[in-house]
């Protein structure tokens, strides 16, 4: 006779669950990766603008030399 105890539904529910789970870190994980890529590039964008705006600022600007007569 079957019984009707509730512990195969509740393996079969917790089967999804641990799956879900595994899925929701597999996709933390990859966003995680994907900021920290974003987050470096952006570090990274950021240090050469700011050594060409260096280099720029130090170039004398037409006009500015002392011309000699």
């Amino acid at each position: 006779m079957a019984s009707n105890d509730p512990k195969p539904d509740t393996a079969a529910n917790n089967k999804p669950e641990n799956s879900s789970d595994d899925a929701r870190a597999d996709v933390t994980a990859a966003v995680e990766e994907l900021l920290n890529s974003l987050s470096n590039k952006f570090a990274g964008v950021s240090s050469e603008i700011f050594a060409k705006t260096l280099q720029e600022s130090n170039k004398p600007k037409d006009g500015s030399s002392t011309k000699t007569s």
